[in-house]
């Protein structure tokens, strides 16, 4: 995968990242709910009657993408390229989810609201997540050859 640099502008990075903060404080100010996908999508996984929230939480977050490309200009939207095979990606995905278990959250957990709330944990967890993929870019970029 690779960032088309002409097309980021450093206005659109902020409102997504106000828009991510609006989120994490709406949820967490009207459910009382900290925003973590690990936390939203394991609780679907789990009986319970707390579904609606979760649900109506993640068809926004699938939809956005889509809103966004039929109201954007034609010129701003560009095609995802994702340059790794199906094996590779399912690979990953089981990893990720395995670490969000191991680290109790994810990213967006620990690395949006837990730094906001000054956890120690989440910075441990959020210091982990981000070293261990620099450290695999490092790897899978320079170490083979």
């Amino acid at each position: 995968m690779s960032i088309d640099w002409t097309h980021f502008t450093p206005w659109s990075a902020l409102a997504g990242g106000v828009l991510i903060g609006l989120a994490a404080t709406l949820l967490v100010l009207c459910n009382g709910r900290i925003l973590g996908i690990s936390g939203i999508v394991g609780g679907l996984l789990r009986p319970g009657n707390d579904r609606g929230w979760r649900i109506a939480f993640l068809l926004g977050l699938f939809s956005a993408p889509f809103v966004y490309a039929a109201l954007a200009p034609a010129d701003r939207v560009a095609a995802p390229v994702i340059d790794a095979g199906w094996g590779t990606l399912a690979l990953a995905g089981l990893l990720v989810g395995y670490g969000t278990r191991l680290g109790s959250g994810c990213t967006s957990g620990h690395g949006v609201c837990g730094l906001s709330r000054r956890s120690p944990r989440s910075l441990a967890a959020t210091l982990a997540f981000i070293g261990a993929g620099v450290a695999v870019v490092f790897v899978v970029r320079h170490v083979p050859g």
